[in-house]
């Protein structure tokens, strides 16, 4: 007697690097083709917000960890704020298709959400030897594709991957932020009762939105302050029309030197003015080149929910949320500025103060929450340093 075996599936997905390799799968979410920076995630949860940070606006997210999309999504767990920032990931690679939700908060399964927000994705991948791959040869340029027929143009999909012009020397701030000034008072979540309303009596904080994420947001207000978000472009007249306490530089997508180019005069504006001053990733990078240090692209990056940084005042460590390709060169660091944090991966910058400026910046994510509140001191110290001035 013979046991007969279920026919292997044909393949509705691909990834195709532009060194030629090419993966296949079977696809989930989104139908159609997307070309980015294919990159790894070490996440173990999260995956709603990390496919909604605007962060991840050109790239491709590998995720490491098998089994993605067990609880689903909701509206809640989405990180970008601006409509812009719709569709930040442009694809995504899985180890197993995501199965339907067992979560009391699920309103949607992750493909059916995936396909709603225009995200492409691929399960069946063996993302130990990519991610294997990536950390051997960097983050390669590929393209993702979903066709339920099966039927791929490899050489057309190859050659699309190889010409797009990767991250280096481009500003997708742009892209992903903001069209006009807003205010916001929600704060953070809570079991029971989700998220709240603040009171916005305290100090006033403008957000500079290169990409900015809900949490982000969230926690200022959950620390007291008034809440006003501005564009990326907003001039430094524009900002201090608003007359801000403080001004936070938010995370976002791209090259800092790109978006340096007409950010960098505003950040040494507020530098000259004394004005106190917050950044957050991208916003660390920005905060970085103003006061005169360099940037410089990553091999792979960091990304994952597994960082583990030291504060060099203190000697603590936090473990910390991570999602950069570009990093702050921290032998160029001029004598004004003070490394604050470390990485102690790879031993890279992760915070930076200003020793003639009340402005200082964080590389890692404080907003997230893998510690899993490490971080979120960060925020009462700036917010404690604009009532301590007023």
């Amino acid at each position: 007697m013979r046991l007969s075996q279920a026919p292997t599936p044909r393949p509705t997905a691909v990834v195709v690097l532009a060194d030629g390799l090419t993966l296949r799968g079977q696809g989930v979410g989104a139908v159609g083709e997307a070309v980015g920076e294919l990159c790894f995630n070490t996440a173990m949860t999260g995956y709603q917000e990390i496919l909604t940070d605007p962060s991840y606006a050109g790239q491709i997210i590998t995720f490491t960890f098998p089994h993605i999309g067990n609880v689903g999504a909701n509206a809640e767990d989405i990180e970008n704020a601006s409509p812009a920032a719709a569709t930040a990931a442009r694809g995504a690679v899985f180890r197993t298709l995501p199965t339907s939700p067992s979560n009391w908060r699920a309103q949607l399964d992750l493909g059916a959400w995936m396909k709603r927000r225009g995200v492409i994705g691929i399960g069946g991948v063996d993302t130990r030897a990519l991610t294997a791959r990536i950390r051997e040869k960097g983050m390669p340029h590929a393209v993702i594709a979903h066709n339920p027929t099966g039927h791929f143009d490899i050489d057309a999909l190859l050659a699309k991957a190889r010409e797009w012009p990767g991250l280096e020397g481009r500003d997708l701030a742009r892209e992903v932020t903001t069209l006009q000034s807003y205010s916001h008072d929600e704060t953070a979540w809570r079991w029971g009762e989700g998220y709240g309303r603040a009171e916005g009596a305290g100090p006033h904080v403008v957000v500079i939105d290169y990409g900015v994420k809900r949490n982000i947001l969230r926690l200022l207000a959950e620390n007291g302050t008034r809440v006003t978000v501005a564009p990326a472009t907003a001039s430094f007249e524009d900002i201090m029309a608003k007359k801000p306490d403080g001004v936070v530089l938010s995370n976002g997508p791209g090259d800092p030197a790109a978006t340096g180019e007409y950010a960098l005069p505003v950040i040494r504006k507020l530098i000259e003015t004394k004005t106190p001053v917050f950044g957050v990733c991208l916003g660390h990078q920005l905060l970085a080149l103003a006061a005169g240090a360099r940037t410089k692209k990553m091999a792979q990056g960091h990304h994952g929910a597994n960082h583990p940084v030291k504060d060099l005042e203190t000697g603590k460590v936090e473990i910390v949320s991570m999602n950069h390709g570009f990093t702050v060169d921290a032998d160029s660091l001029p004598d004004n500025v003070e490394p604050t944090f470390v990485s102690l991966f790879d031993g890279t910058n992760s915070g930076i103060r200003l020793k003639d400026a009340p402005a200082f910046s964080v590389q890692h994510h404080p907003e997230a929450s893998p510690g899993p509140q490490d971080s979120f001191g960060v925020f009462k110290r700036f917010v404690d340093g604009l009532t301590k001035a007023a």
